[in-house]
């Protein structure tokens, strides 16, 4: 089984992995999120994860985003690639970008279909993340 998943931590870390024996572990301590921090996309039909902890995250998704349907699956994937794209330069660029806030590379394939609702998850956290740590990936402003 295929499995990609991506962890987003406090601060807007990502981890990817597309094998399925490689192990995870994080080092920060988490044990003073709770449980609404937490938006958990599993789906085993179509072999992908998306786990998204971030304090105010799923507060936000269910209050202030668009809800589903709103954007199409084609258009999240393709701001989600560019955003996929832009993160990762940053990542490689320690010097220059925040580390706390660019620490993983993201394990994102525009030729695999994740499906609507991990890719709606993962567009929205880059709304998200772009307005809460005033950042600007590919060139857009968020807009809600």
């Amino acid at each position: 089984m295929k499995t990609l998943i991506y962890i987003l931590i406090v601060c807007g870390i990502f981890i990817g992995c597309n094998s399925p024996n490689t192990a995870i572990q994080t080092t920060k301590n988490t044990s003073n999120l709770t449980e609404q921090d937490t938006v958990r996309i599993a789906n085993d039909d179509i072999e992908y994860e998306i786990i998204i902890i971030e304090p105010g995250f799923n507060t936000w998704l269910l209050s202030t985003a668009k809800p589903e349907g709103y954007y199409s699956q084609e258009f999240m994937e393709t701001r989600n690639y560019q955003y996929v794209t832009e993160w990762n330069n940053r990542v490689l660029q320690p010097q220059k970008y925040n580390t706390s806030l660019y620490e993983m590379r993201i394990d994102y394939d525009p030729g695999i279909d994740y499906g609507y609702e991990v890719n709606y998850k993962l567009y929205n956290y880059f709304i998200y993340f772009q307005l809460t740590y005033n950042q600007r990936l590919a060139g857009y402003v968020p807009r809600i």
